[in-house]
């Protein structure tokens, strides 16, 4: 499986131009923040459902 866009480094469009992104480089998150970890869970609960539903569409 391949990953694709920013998290492999790819940032060619179909047409081979480059894409410009809008991501800053450097972030200022507060990763001991309980709102961001509050937001980690909920993020990760919502992709393990999209998972488990995308599995079972599957079988």
């Amino acid at each position: 499986r391949q990953a694709s866009g920013a998290a492999s480094g790819n940032t060619k469009t179909a047409g081979g131009q480059e894409a410009k992104t809008d991501v800053p480089e450097d972030f200022d998150i507060d990763m001991d923040a309980p709102e961001t970890e509050k937001a980690a869970v909920t993020i990760q609960s919502q992709f393990r459902k999209f998972q488990k539903k995308k599995r079972d569409e599957k079988s």
